[in-house]
């Protein structure tokens, strides 16, 4: 079997890793592609021990760049959420902390200049339509990882990558409120479905018989939890016109509580979903923030945005805690969510090629 190299940038962006890809090495046939990328990963057993994933669904993430066909944008991003052992590639959905990765990777492999001081990056999410301003650190031009942002959950500290995401209400439906409800009672517990930059299906900890304060592992362990979550998940998918959803990410699970911390605006625990999120996707955050500002949600007692059109908010997660900027515009009399940014880090780890086998390359 003769292999064949194929080039990418293996980055930290946010508390996940995975490898970046110029689209244009890649085929766009999406079986070949699912095919290549299952395969560099190491999809099919527990370690990922064939490929360069790392046996979590943070490290199986999968970033595909392009030259924009956007007006608006310089980048187009492209994500795929390779599974850990199903051989599985999800393409429904988008990862918040991988795109935290693309400013710095695009302008690593020259798909977009730098400028001197900072560089703006305005990134088209493929999958779900969004558009994301993503501000770099590059002096002398160069894009610096080095700086004093440290994010719970991620060792070290790096430069600050701002994010500004719009067009995120309804991205994946069509609607903030997918069911047309800001409550909804699936298989016997009160939920929230909100799409909000990830659709969402998120249910106070209580309702689960849980404290919302577990740890990662004490959640991982309950199986008897995950299966309810689960009947829950895909019963409340129907729901939000997102068909049957057994094989995909999509819609992830939340689960709220009262914050712990005096400085916390509420707890949260994110799947996604057959496995518990070490801390808090950026996506998911997000979506979190947006069903807390919503009058009649399963959130809407734990946080007061008063009359206020933009709100910090400080998510508590098993690692820490991450802040969402939330905005709010009035639409038709009513203070809606439209638009939410963060500030997380990237780190370039690697650069080279993977290689896979050339008969999967050849198909275009």
């Amino acid at each position: 079997m003769t292999q064949q190299g194929i080039p990418y940038i293996l980055m930290r962006g946010g508390s996940s890793r995975g490898p970046f890809f110029n689209a244009a090495d890649l085929p766009a046939d999406r079986d070949a592609l699912s095919a290549i990328l299952v395969t560099a990963v190491g999809s099919g057993h527990p370690l990922n021990i064939d490929g360069i994933g790392g046996g979590n669904a943070v490290t199986t993430k999968v970033a595909i760049l392009s030259v924009s066909k956007d007006e608006w944008a310089d980048v187009d991003y492209f994500f795929a959420q390779v599974s850990v052992e199903d051989r599985l590639v999800d393409y429904k959905p988008t990862c918040g902390n991988m795109m935290i990765g693309v400013g710095p990777a695009a302008l690593e492999m020259g798909l977009i200049q730098a400028r001197e001081g900072e560089t703006t990056v305005r990134i088209h999410a493929v999958n779900t339509g969004a558009r994301v301003e993503s501000v770099v650190q590059t002096p002398d031009s160069m894009v610096s990882y080095e700086g004093d942002t440290k994010l719970d959950g991620v060792p070290g500290q790096a430069a600050p990558i701002s994010m500004d995401f719009y067009n995120v209400a309804g991205s994946s439906t069509g609607a903030l409120l997918p069911t047309g409800n800001a409550q909804d009672n699936v298989d016997g517990i009160t939920v929230s479905c909100i799409d909000f930059a990830m659709p969402m299906v998120i249910a106070r900890a209580s309702n689960f018989g849980l404290t919302g304060y577990e740890t990662r592992e004490e959640l991982d362990a309950n199986k008897a939890f995950f299966e309810r979550m689960e009947k829950v998940r895909l019963k409340a998918a129907l729901l939000m016109g997102m068909g049957d959803c057994t094989q995909s990410v999509t819609p992830k699970f939340g689960l709220i509580a009262k914050a712990q911390g005096a400085n916390g605006s509420m707890a949260t625990r994110y799947f996604m979903p057959w496995a518990t999120h070490p801390t808090l996707a950026v996506t998911g955050s997000q979506c979190l923030s947006a069903c807390a500002a919503i009058t009649g949600s399963v959130a809407d007692a734990l946080v007061d945005f008063k009359d206020d059109e933009s709100k910090t908010l400080t998510l508590e997660h098993p690692l820490g805690s991450m802040d969402a900027v939330l905005r709010r515009e009035n639409i038709d009399g009513t203070l809606l969510p439209v638009s939410a940014g963060v500030v997380r880090t990237a780190r370039k780890i690697a650069q080279g090629h993977v290689f896979v086998p050339t008969n999967l390359i050849n198909v275009k």
